[in-house]
């Protein structure tokens, strides 16, 4: 090798189960992104290691194109949370390394990312000194927000060195939360993560935001993870008037450009970020506080791609390598956080009583099956709940109704044959969307979309829609209550950033009067004038295919009923369902205090959650007949690997291991691709981390010997 050259090891943004060897100049360090040739294609990587020996088995080691000086350099917290993500799920530390920058080659430095976004800051402010004159009702909150882009600015011109003064808590506890406050507080002193578990309306964010302004007066940083993009918008507006400067926002609906902002900001400055489940892959720095708001939220999993990890167990591994503490809160706590504290490895503090005073919403369960048979129907609204929406909206109040499904219809059939119109791609109904120019049937699943035919492909008689979406629900409330102002939210329409905005400060401000949507409404919001809450189709929730269905339902529908009556006044929430008996709603009802307690106990007896950690192997093939020989096969290697037998059913049993499957999930074709899943569960124990490395050498090794590379999927911690 020639003198002033050194051996280095690369992560490369690929699915390696080795990091390659390169030559580059001396004086290249640990963290450097470099340019190199992999397989014929250059790749920005991260210098891994330096001054190493070479694999024995290289035959030719090539040098390095270039060191990337005008890129960041990472630091060795993130490159140690990488190696933890991908042993943790099962993946490689170059897949964790594309999910934390998947835009490697455009990145900028962040100098230039500073310049960029005063200038729009600027733009920003100019406008909004335009409209204050001119403002009646807006006026307030525009001479907030020009004052916190003033206070942006000049942190920004000023540099990171030039950090704004302390942050005054702007609201006082109540003795609750300050008890609560304190509990924590006592906790984080002995090291261990916190479980805030308090009834909706109780305060949490309260307590949040005076953590955060302690950790930010004491020199550390903070992350504020929530689950969605809409609940994150509404947050955004009330921690600007609170942090300013300090504040940084960062979710998919930012712009790239406006991300690597954020990076290049918190690499050098004292914030708080405020993010969803990408936020944890930011280059943080002397984290002090890690907040996770609605800890048992589903929408903190990532499905695809690798890492599929969820945010809420990752913020834990992150906050070990800062020396940070953490903090979860929510209302309906997930069975794993509970466990968690059962068994001592967290601490639960509690907040029981609401901040205003108000009690529980009122129940009200009404049998549509009942009501049909007595008239009591009008369309998708029971008669029941039609008059309690007009008795609040006579009051001046405000009403919202979840429906889980979003378009018009979720299925068209034909009345004459039965046909029920499928995807071409998936094994499930195309959705009815109604729409301008023509109707449109889509799939919710690969996006395959096509016009509503005139009548059956097959038989030619007439379509009939079969259910109803969100869209169908927002159209039946219009017309049932022509004098209110009806708006809907759902992945559908929030693709409109502007529509979300003004929809969600519209309902704020009173001007809208009845919100439909999915569960997307049902997390975290604040709306003081909402008084009724109300779930149509409610058995949706309680018929998946799932041993977390009734833990889902009962979190999701305790979440929706929370979000009534938060001002001192009790709220109503209504469920329309066909099982008014079902024991998740006696439970809601306060007559069925035993749910949770059969629910763990079904748990521990089959080894799911929380007593067992679950891998599921997923198996993608487009053709049947191999994916149906190969599952099976598979099937009976991994269950050989790990040392027992594979079961098509789960059974109740005390084995440290269970192999379950090949078995087809529902739906179990996708985008033409056949999909079969094996499920294996691991007891806890002190041999869990050998078992996981097991089955992923056995899978690897499977799909070598049977070239079946890249069909086959593990993730680890499925919701």
């Amino acid at each position: 090798m020639d003198i002033g050259k050194t051996y280095i090891f690369v992560i490369l943004p690929l699915r390696l189960s080795w990091e390659p060897c390169y030559i580059a100049p001396q004086g290249t360090a640990t963290g450097d992104r470099v340019k190199v040739v992999f397989a014929g294609k250059e790749y920005i990587g991260v210098v891994s290691g330096t001054g190493v020996e070479p694999p024995a088995q290289a035959k030719k080691i090539s040098e390095i194109l270039s060191v990337e000086k005008d890129m960041d350099r990472i630091g060795e917290n993130e490159i140690a949370f990488w190696r933890q993500m991908a042993s943790y799920y099962l993946c490689s530390v170059g897949e964790v390394y594309k999910a934390a920058y998947p835009s490697v080659k455009m990145e900028a430095s962040a100098q230039e990312s500073a310049r960029r976004k005063i200038e729009r800051l600027k733009a920003g402010l100019a406008k909004l000194e335009g409209l204050i004159p001119r403002a009646r009702s807006a006026k307030g909150r525009y001479e907030q927000e020009a004052a916190a882009l003033r206070k942006e600015i000049l942190s920004l011109e000023d540099g990171p060195t030039q950090s704004p003064g302390p942050i005054g808590n702007p609201a006082r506890l109540s003795p609750a939360q300050q008890k609560a406050r304190n509990l924590i507080q006592e906790a984080f002193g002995k090291g261990s993560t916190v479980l805030l578990s308090g009834v909706t309306g109780s305060g949490k964010t309260e307590i949040y935001v005076s953590l955060a302004i302690n950790a930010l007066n004491s020199g550390g940083n903070v992350l504020y993870l929530v689950p969605e993009i809409a609940l994150s918008r509404q947050m955004e507006e009330r921690m600007a008037g609170i942090f300013g400067p300090y504040l940084r926002v960062f979710h998919s609906g930012v712009s790239p450009t406006a991300k690597r902002e954020v990076a290049g900001f918190i690499r050098s400055s004292r914030y708080i970020l405020l993010g969803t489940r990408s936020s944890i892959f930011l280059p943080h720095d002397n984290l002090s506080l890690i907040i996770v708001d609605e800890e048992q939220d589903t929408s903190y999993k990532q499905d695809s791609p690798a890492p599929r990890y969820n945010a809420r167990d990752a913020a834990v591994m992150l906050a070990r390598l800062h020396g940070a503490s953490v903090l979860l809160g929510s209302a309906t706590p997930s069975f794993e956080s509970l466990y968690n504290c059962r068994n001592g490895k967290y601490s639960l503090v509690t907040l029981g009583e609401r901040f205003h005073g108000a009690p529980d919403s009122d129940i009200m369960v009404i049998d549509t099956i009942s009501e049909r048979r007595k008239n009591g129907m009008v369309g998708s609204f029971s008669r029941k709940l039609i008059d309690a929406i007009r008795k609040r909206l006579d009051r001046g109040e405000q009403v919202m109704i979840l429906r889980s499904r979003r378009s018009w219809a979720p299925a068209v059939q034909c009345s004459e044959c039965g046909k029920i119109i499928r995807c071409p791609h998936c094994n499930i109904p195309l959705s009815l969307h109604k729409g301008s120019p023509e109707d449109r049937l889509l799939c919710h699943y690969c996006g395959h979309a096509s016009p509503l035919p005139a009548s059956c492909p097959d038989c030619g008689g007439p379509l009939i829609p079969l259910g109803s979406g969100t869209q169908r629900i927002e159209e039946e409330a219009s017309a049932l209550f022509p004098d209110a102002v009806v708006a809907r939210l759902d992945s559908d329409s929030a693709q409109d950033r502007e529509y979300m905005k003004r929809t969600i400060d519209g309902f704020s401000d009173g001007s809208i009067n009845i919100l439909v949507g999915t569960q997307m409404v049902a997390k975290g919001f604040d709306f003081s004038g909402l008084t009724l809450v109300a779930v149509l189709q409610a058995d949706v929730l309680l018929g998946q295919q799932d041993f977390r269905a009734d833990e889902r339902a009962v979190q999701l529908l305790g979440q929706f009923r929370g979000r009534c009556g938060r001002r001192g006044s009790k709220g109503l929430f209504i469920i329309q369902t066909t099982q008014p008996d079902h024991p998740v709603y006696r439970f809601l009802e306060g007559a069925g205090d035993g749910l949770g307690t059969r629910m763990l106990e079904e748990r521990r007896m089959f080894s799911y959650p929380p007593y067992s950690r679950i891998i599921n192997i997923v198996m993608k093939d487009s053709n049947g007949p191999r994916i149906e020989k190969l599952s099976r096969e598979l099937s009976v290697a991994v269950a050989g690997a790990l040392g027992t037998t594979a079961t098509l059913i789960p059974a109740p049993t005390a084995s440290h291991v269970m192999v379950v499957g090949p078995y087809s999930p529902a739906p179990d074709r996708l985008a033409g691709q056949h999909i079969r899943h094996i499920r294996v569960s691991l007891l806890k124990d002190a041999n869990l981390t050998k078992r996981k490395e097991a089955l992923k050498a056995a899978t690897e090794s499977f799909a070598r010997e049977k070239s079946w590379a890249g069909h086959i999927i593990l993730d680890v911690d499925p919701v």
